[in-house]
């Protein structure tokens, strides 16, 4: 069997060799290029099956090799210095698989290149199935809009790279399938999908979920665990509300990135992983990078392909495909008939602003659904007057608390701190009454969502859900 080829493309003499005798001791065979002329010249003679490239070469930018390559083209793995980290990024959206930082580790080039090879190795990917009948259909996504389409086409572009990939958008507009979307369209979709959330595990924990530990690391470590990242091994790590981890682990997730090797706590080994980083948020990271909650330099890390996911509200028409998609699905669980929407109610969704987007929208079509006993849901099932009883019992549980005894002084509360004047819930609804808590919470750490999810015991998920209800950032 031939040994796989691989051209290095590098003015750097001392670089260049010292590639070359790492690659060929592995069992590559090597050749070398020091500028885009003899990188050409390489190309037409020999296919390769993985090309490492530096983007500053004496007779011009490497990233011309990007674009105009062609089917023939080798999967190309580009070398760059920090300061030149905004063109690797552009190099990955040209479709390059990979970069690396110089100075380049020669375990993280040998792994590097290993994957890429076997990219180019591998069979041409089917095609897609489900949107060859269908064009509405995508991975699990559902949505012919124009805003939509262009979110199919990125995924379908990029999914077999590399390149971590940033997906925004409001809470409940479907950044976790997009996720899996990307996994499942790529070479990756034999292998794990690992899905942590960051906002939804303490501080304190959040290290260990996410790169494991040893028996013994801290107290109520019993076994070996080998966390998040080295069970996604080969497959995609996706990291929802990555916004919400702490400065100290943002570090060393930038170092993971950097270096494709974990450490888990309590062990002094280094072990390498091979994962596509996928992440998300529901916030405006770029707020976040000023503020000083989110570092920069891991921003860009992860921001090589941004994905951003419109609300329900600019998708037009999706809205009743995604409807009628619900009304089937909530038919089959609950052994009914087939359910349908009223004429008015297909009008009434059109133009409701859903706040909490794909989400809310299934969760009040399995409301509705539910609680109605024909095949068709009507406007009622829909109208805020559906949602009257729960606001009677809300006013009748304020009543009973404002008509308890006073405390028994032997109770009172310590005078340090001073006991908090109780508010007025006269005539308030649960849901007012919970915003002002919220609020007062938020107030109390100076906006800081984790600190305040943890005071109130909630999920901080919840109080982003919440704020972008009220307009609140």
């Amino acid at each position: 069997m031939s040994k796989p080829a691989v051209l290095i493309i590098e003015d750097s003499a001392s670089l260049a060799l010292g590639y070359a005798a790492q690659l060929e001791e592995a069992g590559y065979a090597v050749t070398l290029a020091a500028s885009l002329a003899e990188a050409r010249e390489a190309l037409t003679s020999t296919r390769f099956a993985a090309a490492l490239l530096d983007l500053q070469l004496p007779d011009g930018d490497g990233l011309s090799l990007l674009e105009n390559r062609d089917a023939n083209a080798p999967t190309y793995v580009v070398v760059t210095a920090d300061g030149s980290l905004s063109r690797a990024i552009a190099a990955m959206r040209l479709g390059a698989f990979d970069f690396l930082v110089k100075p380049v580790a020669g375990s993280r080039l040998l792994a590097t290149i290993g994957t890429a090879v076997e990219r180019s190795q591998e069979a041409p990917q089917p095609e897609n199935t489900a949107t060859e009948s269908d064009d509405t259909r995508f991975h699990g996504f559902i949505g012919q809009s124009p805003a939509m389409q262009a979110v199919f086409r990125t995924v379908e572009q990029v999914a077999d790279s590399r390149a971590s990939v940033f997906v925004t958008g409001e809470s409940g507009t479907g950044k976790e399938v997009t996720a899996e979307a990307l996994h499942s369209a790529s070479r990756r979709r034999n292998k794990a999908f690992v899905a942590i959330n960051c906002g939804a595990i303490p501080e304190n924990l959040l290290e260990s979920e996410l790169f494991g530990h040893v028996k013994g690391a801290f107290t109520g470590a019993i076994e070996n665990r080998i966390g998040a990242a080295k069970a996604a091994d080969g497959g995609t790590l996706f990291l929802d509300e990555i916004c919400e981890m702490e400065l100290k682990l943002q570090v060393k997730l930038l170092r993971f990135i950097q270096t494709g090797m974990i450490q888990r706590v309590g062990s002094a080994k280094a072990e390498p992983v091979d994962v596509r980083i996928v992440c998300a948020t529901n916030r405006d990271p770029l707020r976040e990078v000023a503020e000083g909650r989110f570092r920069e330099d891991l921003y860009y890390r992860l921001n090589v392909i941004p994905i951003h996911l419109p609300p329900l509200r600019e998708r037009g028409d999706d809205i009743l495909l995604l409807a009628d998609h619900f009304l089937t699905a909530i038919a089959r669980e609950e052994n009914r008939s087939a359910i349908t929407l009223g004429g008015a109610t297909r009008a009434a969704i059109l133009t409701h602003p859903w706040p909490g987007n794909v989400r809310e929208l299934q969760n009040v079509l399995r409301r509705a659904a539910i609680t109605s006993s024909g095949r068709s849901i009507d406007i009622p099932d829909l109208a805020p007057g559906h949602f009257q009883p729960l606001r009677e019992a809300t006013s009748h549980a304020e009543r009973t608390f404002e008509a308890l005894p006073p405390a028994s002084p032997d109770l009172a509360p310590s005078p340090t701190p001073p006991p908090r004047h109780a508010p007025d819930f006269e005539g308030m609804t649960l849901a007012q009454v919970e915003r002002m808590a919220i609020e007062a919470a938020l107030d109390r750490h100076d906006g800081n969502v984790t600190h305040a999810a943890r005071e109130l015991a909630v999920n901080p998920s919840t109080i982003y859900r919440k704020m972008d209800r009220w307009g609140r950032r």
